[in-house]
């Protein structure tokens, strides 16, 4: 069996997580402690007792999501499991890819943990609440988005963002572009259209102000080879190369999520299952409706973690 660990987005926390996780194993205990630290915040307070709008603001969702899924690898490890023993690629859905470099080794926890803080405050600042939204729309295929968006623009913005299955397909723009994109949608025979809640047009180019803040945050962190290659959300393809895994990155705040193809891509390249590392089980679903043949497993809390080593 050749597997891939992948680490799920924003969208997948809730209060909670992590929790038990700390409470049985040192070795997740110190993950939150060292990202405390590094923040200069009880994020960890947040993830476990604060209101779910807390935990759902950009700025605290994206670095606590990273931190369940390296507690889970920290625990791994401990355990004498290291990431290149049981994997042969890591990805991630959007954030999640900075759980992946890192649960590779190509960042340290404490600064993945700062460069996820100033992602989400910079995603936020791109552009005025109430002026972008997002979308989901259910039931048509990515040509037929492409000509959806196309005919809803207008002078606007409104793109395809995450292609994440098969007829399920998130655009992110100017909201009156997006609201016109939905009513286009539905007269196209899509089965659905939604705005979803989020505060800002994610991966767009309205976002072109937080993709120029990370590049110039990236340009100071020193990045190593990841230990076995990571699939790009925006290649939907393997990378290793430091000083690429830095542009993509910075092209990945204003590109598309591209996970449809992500999967194929692994499965292409000899993967057999797929390893969700971390809070919730939302890629594990995508995962399925992708590709039926790949196994699927999701740990994220220790008797996860024991059930997975088991199966090894």
């Amino acid at each position: 069996m050749t597997r891939a660990l992948i680490f799920p987005g924003q969208g997948s926390q809730f209060v909670g997580m992590g929790k038990s996780l700390a409470d049985a194993e040192n070795a997740a205990k110190l993950v939150f402690e060292e990202i405390n630290d590094a923040l200069s915040q009880n994020l960890s307070k947040i993830m476990w007792e604060g209101s779910e709008d807390d935990l759902r603001l950009t700025e605290n969702a994206q670095p606590a999501l990273m931190a369940v899924s390296l507690a889970v690898i920290r625990v791994l490890e401990a355990g004498g499991l290291k990431v290149a023993d049981i994997a042969s690629h890591v990805a991630g859905h959007s954030l999640g890819e900075y759980s992946a470099l890192a649960a590779a080794g190509a960042f340290s926890i404490a600064d993945t943990a700062r460069l996820l803080k100033l992602r989400g405050q910079a995603m936020q600042r791109a552009v005025p609440v109430g002026e972008g939204a997002m979308a989901a729309l259910l039931g048509l295929s990515m040509d037929a988005i492409k000509e959806v968006v196309e005919a809803a623009a207008q002078g606007q913005v409104v793109v395809a963002a995450n292609d994440n299955a098969d007829g399920q397909i998130v655009i992110s723009g100017h909201l009156a572009a997006v609201e016109r994109a939905i009513e286009i949608a539905k007269e196209k025979g899509a089965k659905r259209g939604m705005l979803l809640p989020v505060s800002a047009p994610f991966h767009c180019p309205l976002m072109k102000p937080a993709a120029d803040e990370m590049k110039s945050a990236l340009a100071d962190i020193k990045v190593e080879r990841p230990v076995l290659p990571v699939i790009a959300n925006v290649l939907a393809a393997p990378i290793s190369e430091p000083d690429g895994i830095k542009t993509l990155l910075v092209e990945q705040v204003t590109g598309s999520v591209r996970w449809r193809e992500s999967v194929a891509s692994m499965a292409s390249l000899g993967v057999t299952s797929t390893v969700e590392v971390g809070a919730g089980k939302v890629l594990t679903g995508l995962v399925r409706r992708i590709d039926k043949s790949l196994e699927t497993f999701n740990i994220q809390e220790p008797a996860d973690i024991e059930a997975f080593v088991k199966s090894i």
